[in-house]
């Protein structure tokens, strides 16, 4: 295939478009906005070579010059949207409030481009605006006093919760459209079917935390705090008291 590497390499240290000849008509950003746009449009299944040059108007073989894989595109794509993240010029100090903002833009990000969660890779995690946020979440992890591989830990924790949370979502949501009546109506037939099987006395500890515990939260945008605010709290050391909303 024209333009790709005998040997493994990484796309931000190949010059914008390979082999000589005239300017190119198009960026590399160029074909990277198209194939964003394709995939916010009709999901990454639909993000192709020849589907990014018809939108382009071009030949499918030139971009190869520019992209030589697909592979390459999806980090490409990823590092775009990546750069959505808005960052204040300084933290706030406090590394909890800091961390939960990052989280909420993260979750928001992913919702305007959902084939996101389903592309992200640790092999991506190296690109210009990646390494910017990850630059970004250290300063505001500066405050917590614990060693710097729990930081580390902390970070990918946190953009892994995001991404399993929204693909979680997503998924509820793709189902939900499918159903031939309202969601209403299903969780209530599954809620009656619950308490049939808890009131046979077959499940104990399940009836007795029904019974004690406060209703959970059902609103996904209270149940993402409370389960961001408690993992960030199960990284705090002894002396810095947890700020979760559920103590």
């Amino acid at each position: 295939m024209a333009g790709r590497a005998a040997e493994p390499e990484v796309i931000w240290a190949r010059p914008e478009r390979a082999g000589r000849g005239p300017k190119p008509a198009y960026s590399r950003r160029d074909i990277v906005d198209a194939a964003v746009r394709i995939a916010d449009t009709d999901g990454i299944e639909a993000v192709s070579m020849r589907r990014v040059a018809a939108e382009l108007g071009c030949g499918t073989m030139s971009l190869y010059n520019y992209v030589p894989r697909k592979e390459d595109l999806y980090e490409l794509m990823v590092d775009a949207v990546s750069g959505e993240y808005e960052f204040p010029e300084e933290p706030t100090g406090d590394w909890r409030a800091d961390m939960t903002v990052i989280a909420h833009q993260g979750r928001a990000i992913m919702y305007r481009h959902p084939w996101l969660a389903r592309v992200m890779t640790t092999a991506y995690a190296f690109s210009p605006n990646t390494l910017r946020f990850l630059e970004w979440c250290l300063v505001c992890l500066v405050p917590l006093n614990v060693p710097p591989g729990l930081k580390m830990q902390l970070i990918a924790m946190v953009n892994g919760t995001v991404m399993a949370t929204v693909a979680n979502e997503q998924a509820i949501a793709e189902r939900a459209r499918g159903l031939p009546w309202s969601e209403a109506e299903e969780q209530a037939v599954r809620g009656a079917y619950l308490m049939g099987q808890v009131a046979s006395g077959r499940y104990p500890h399940l009836a007795g935390l029904l019974a004690e515990a406060p209703a959970p939260p059902v609103d996904a945008d209270e149940i993402f705090d409370m389960t961001i605010a408690r993992l960030l709290d199960s990284f705090a050391p002894p002396e810095d008291p947890p700020h979760s909303s559920m103590n």
